[in-house]
């Protein structure tokens, strides 16, 4: 009769030690001395040591496991028992072993991957993500997810479904995917925004996690052509409210994940009191002093209406343990649908931009109701306006002050985890260079 199938993370809370249980796995590492073979397994829950000695277990299953090399799958059962010197504190000493699917000559291994070329990793992706870190990442954007939802939930907003084909630019046609829809011209999805302000004229308070796509040619450690796009828009908010909502929001996800995945964390290098300091409020500069302060710290040529990059977002957050705010861009920079402040120079804006140099995470604004300034705004960048009737109509019937914003799934898990590059916060990611496997 089988016995009790356990998870490894089990075994290593002390929940069978001194019982006899199943396990099924993969094997991680693996070396034999003739008469005893030391497997480390590992299943969706972590790794553990497995012993297999002759005599112990019937000769096929100890010349199976003596077989059973990196990453075949196997099921073991055995006998819990603690030991200090094996990882996790626990080991599993076999008396029935199982070689399920046989793996020969397995072109990865992980103790040496900073010997693999990149190329080498990327081409193998598919058997990559067995990796113990991209393993942890996956299991952390899971639970990074579910709190982002929760918070939500939580705050009484709907999640809805925008499509991902459109005619409309959001973010500049020059980054947009354009394909034949039957005949029409027609884009992969920038952003959902523009769906999300239709919503938000019924439900009040909209959120949706979409991909969206940009075809631009970077290639640094922060930029993806398809990225998961979280959107949120509100009626009946401001610019300063749509910041409130997204410290909340940034918060809450960050001492969530520091509660339920602190296991996963520690593995990637991340101590989850890190997050948990992820209290609101949230540092907020505008953007005229945020250009004072980049002359300041070793920009003293940064001119007012530039762009930041990756070394300007580092140094303005350069001390800082939690996310800051940088408010009200020069509008000329932004897009066309950002409202203007009474100036009339600067947008009622704001990017979020995360601590440690992991850069921008958040771009959201207060939305124009002023439909000639937006016509006038997309004639200027060489955009005809007709295919934005619909939106107008959005300020024609009804309209509303309100705000939204368009948070990077990938690029928050990146600085969450404390990740090298943003391609390991995706399964399978997606560059100008890359569309294999």
């Amino acid at each position: 009769m089988p016995h009790h199938r356990a998870t490894i993370a089990s075994i290593l809370a002390g929940d069978h030690t001194g019982k006899t249980v199943q396990v099924r796995g993969w094997i991680h590492r693996h070396r034999t001395s003739g008469k005893i073979v030391f497997a480390v397994v590992r299943d969706a829950t972590g790794v553990l040591q497995v012993t297999a000695r002759k005599g112990n277990l019937p000769d096929p299953d100890f010349e199976a496991a003596a077989a059973a090399s990196m990453e075949a799958s196997i099921i073991v059962e055995g006998d819990v028992a603690k030991d200090d010197r094996a990882p996790g504190g626990h080991e599993l000493k076999a008396n029935r072993f199982t070689l399920v699917g046989a793996s020969h000559d397995f072109p990865i291994y992980e103790s040496t991957v900073e010997a693999e070329a990149e190329d080498v990793l990327m081409d193998r992706r598919h058997l990559w993500l067995r990796s113990r870190k991209l393993t942890n990442q996956m299991i952390v954007k899971g639970k990074m997810l579910r709190a982002f939802r929760e918070w939500f939930d939580q705050n009484g907003f709907h999640e809805t479904t925008p499509s991902v084909i459109t005619t409309n630019a959001c973010e500049g046609g020059s980054t947009l995917f354009t394909f034949d829809y039957f005949g029409k011209e027609a884009y992969l999805s920038q952003s959902a925004q523009m769906y999300l302000e239709a919503l938000a004229f019924s439900l009040e308070k909209v959120w949706c996690l979409t991909p969206s796509f940009r075809a631009e040619k970077s290639r640094t450690r922060k930029h993806l052509t398809e990225f998961g796009h979280l959107e949120e828009e509100a009626a009946w908010v401001d610019n300063e409210g749509n910041m409130d909502i997204q410290e909340q929001l940034v918060s809450h996800v960050a001492r969530r994940v520091a509660e339920t995945a602190e296991k996963e964390l520690v593995e990637l290098g991340r101590e989850p009191a890190d997050l948990k300091k992820m209290t609101t409020p949230f540092k907020r500069i505008t953007y005229d002093d945020a250009v004072d302060l980049l002359k300041k710290r070793g920009f003293p040529d940064f001119q007012w209406g530039e762009d930041f990059g990756v070394p300007h977002e580092a140094a303005l957050t350069q001390g800082e343990e939690k996310p800051i705010f940088v408010t009200y861009w020069p509008a000329e920079i932004k897009a066309f649908y950002m409202a203007l402040d009474e100036d009339g120079v600067s947008a009622r804006c704001a990017d979020m931009i995360a601590p440690e140099g992991y850069g921008e995470i958040i771009g959201g604004s207060e939305r124009s109701l002023d439909i000639d300034l937006m016509m006038r705004r997309l004639k200027k960048e060489g955009t005809d306006p007709t295919p934005y009737e619909w939106y107008f109509d959005l300020r024609r019937y009804g309209s509303v002050p309100h705000s939204g914003f368009g948070l990077g799934t990938e690029r928050v898990l990146n600085w969450l985890t404390k990740g090298q590059h943003i391609r390991d916060a995706t399964p399978f990611p997606r560059t100008p260079n890359r569309a294999y496997p």
